[in-house]
């Protein structure tokens, strides 16, 4: 039998044979969603309570939310052909969803993205950008995009995005390390645009266009950084892209090695 497939990055997902039986009601489907990111893991009933009502719970909330889940269940069950009436357990003093992680979305990302780190960090950089690469294609929009997250499930979406980015910053790294500077000039110029302080971006935004043969465009994209930190924060760039920014000023030969880039 086919798993089911379940994921958060991006509008809400339970599906089995091209099906998605996600609920429509809005704290049902919030409810599914802090289950889906702690999949394999029981959630205390109090915690549920806190995410769909954060301080404010009616005096019904325990009996309210023992409905929404025996309407999961039921859902649950249905996506399972009948055949898994047990995949929303009560375990205790919560709920568990007890399925494999790696069949929800964001755990095989982060699986995905482990494994990328190890290839990079054992410098096999085609295996690590491809790896990265099939971990970014998970992806299908913001977390939760089509959910309003509450208060427990909250930092672990910002957590997610932030890691979304990391993962897109090291495998432009492994992509810069293996030469393709041309063909990332303009994804990072793109990048660059929607993040306009990220200087780990700006800084192989900067390598791509000297490698390219860009220098003068290079040395400018370091010098809108600094005008955009200093005119909204207050501060300099940091000392690692200033050294950059003087490295491609004096077209230092390092700058042309495969490793440059991470340095």
């Amino acid at each position: 039998m086919m798993p089911m497939k379940m994921g958060v990055l991006g509008p809400l997902l339970m599906d089995r044979g091209g099906r998605n039986r996600v609920p429509n009601a809005r704290k049902p489907r919030r409810l599914l969603a802090l289950l889906m990111i702690n999949a394999g893991y029981p959630v205390r009933a109090s915690d549920c309570v806190t995410e769909l009502w954060d301080t404010s719970p009616p005096k019904s909330a325990a009996s309210t939310l023992q409905t929404y889940v025996l309407h999961l269940r039921r859902m649950l069950g249905e996506a399972a052909s009948g055949d898994d009436d047990n995949t929303l357990r009560t375990a205790n003093l919560g709920y568990q969803l007890a399925v494999n992680p790696l069949d929800v979305d964001c755990f095989l990302f982060e699986d995905m993205a482990r494994h990328g780190a190890a290839l990079a960090n054992a410098n096999e950089y085609e295996g690590a950008s491809e790896m990265f690469t099939k971990a970014l294609d998970l992806w299908r929009g913001p977390v939760m995009a089509d959910v309003r997250p509450g208060p427990v499930s909250l930092s672990y979406v910002v957590e997610l995005e932030e890691s979304r980015k990391y993962v897109l910053e090291r495998r432009i790294e492994a992509d810069l390390k293996l030469h393709k500077h041309k063909a990332l000039l303009d994804e990072l110029e793109t990048l660059v645009r929607t993040y306009p302080t990220n200087e780990n971006l700006r800084a192989q935004f900067m390598v791509a266009l000297y490698r390219s043969g860009h220098r003068a465009e290079a040395l400018s994209v370091f010098r809108n950084l600094r005008r955009t930190l200093e005119d909204n924060f207050g501060f300099e760039p940091d000392p690692r892209i200033k050294r950059l920014y003087g490295a491609i000023w004096a077209e230092h030969p390092a700058l042309h090695l495969p490793t440059a880039a991470a340095r």
